[in-house]
């Protein structure tokens, strides 16, 4: 487990080292409360990964796809209104999560027990206006 604490004006060298910890980790899954900044730097990454899409919230969509310069597809989740776990299998999370592309979970703990078996876990903590503390974890086999 690895953590540091950041300035929001740094946004840009923490999304570059989530990107060196994560190694081959291609689900991250994204937990902070509400207002942490999850999507914000969810943003960073996309520029950081060569995204041609701009990144918005998929909060009422579930899911956004992007596309990257090299032509990878990045999906990025918000589980925020999901009311039941099975609407996430109705959209066909499992063929997501087993891609092999980047799929990026805002909101996690509403899929119950559909979460994939290996994940690298983005946790914000917000400690102020100006300063969070993010802590990384890889999971197998949770």
């Amino acid at each position: 487990m690895d953590s540091k604490v950041y300035e929001l004006k740094d946004l840009e060298e923490v999304a570059q080292w989530l990107i060196d910890q994560a190694s081959d980790e291609k689900i991250w899954i994204f937990q902070g409360q509400m207002g942490a900044g999850k999507t914000t730097l969810i943003k960073i990454l996309g520029k950081k990964l060569g995204l041609v899409d701009e990144v918005s919230s998929p909060t009422f969509s579930l899911v956004n796809h992007y596309e990257t310069i090299g032509g990878e597809t990045i999906y990025h989740f918000d589980f925020y209104r999901l009311d039941d776990p099975e609407e996430a299998l109705d959209i066909g999370i499992e063929e997501y999560f087993y891609s092999g592309n980047y799929c990026w979970i805002e909101w996690p703990e509403k899929l119950g027990d559909y979460l994939p078996d290996h994940f690298l876990l983005v946790k914000i903590d917000y400690n102020s206006p100006t300063s969070r503390k993010i802590t990384l974890e890889h999971f197998q086999d949770a």
